[in-house]
């Protein structure tokens, strides 16, 4: 009977054909986004009046969310990217569908990411859940946007990552 698993084993970690090499192409070089261009320190220095234009801002988006994940709470921000997202959706089965990928990805209790927002706000966007419109998730984006601008963004102007940027 060992002998028999042991086989069977053997058969299963075996190499398999590259013969999906030939199904899947792989293109010659992999295509890279384009980069973002790093802001001059005075751009820089004006994300210390707003959350809004550090998020408007490519480069200073990355560095905040690269700042975020270091502390454990990049949520916040894909969360914020994931609502901005939802709401250019204009098909209602797309959107029912994105609906339902954020609720279980930030909103639903033991989500993978699960944001902190109060029992109020969790009530009222299950509430807009039941007939997803792009207004859905405005309440839970809106307490985000105010825990990182009022928590992570003053934490953030006093990291490293920031000081690099207006030297």
């Amino acid at each position: 009977r060992a002998k028999e698993i042991k086989t069977k084993l053997g058969t299963l970690l075996q190499k398999p054909d590259s013969t999906i090499d030939f199904i899947i192409p792989y293109p010659e070089k992999p295509e890279k986004p384009p980069k973002a261009q790093k802001p001059s320190p005075e751009e820089a220095l004006q994300w210390r009046d707003s959350l809004e234009k550090l998020l408007q801002n490519p480069y200073g988006f990355a560095s905040f969310r690269s700042f975020l994940r270091s502390e454990f709470s990049e949520e916040n921000a894909e969360f914020w990217v994931a609502c901005e997202d939802y709401k250019k959706t204009k098909s209602p089965v797309k959107m029912a569908e994105k609906a339902k990928k954020i609720y279980e990805e930030f909103i639903q209790t033991e989500a993978p990411k699960e944001v902190n927002i109060d029992h109020f706000t969790k009530a009222v966007t299950m509430k807009n859940l039941v007939e997803p419109s792009p207004t859905s998730f405005d309440m839970a984006q809106k307490r985000i946007f105010a825990l990182m601008e009022k928590d992570s963004l003053p934490r953030f102007l006093r990291s490293e990552f920031y000081h690099e940027l207006i030297k």
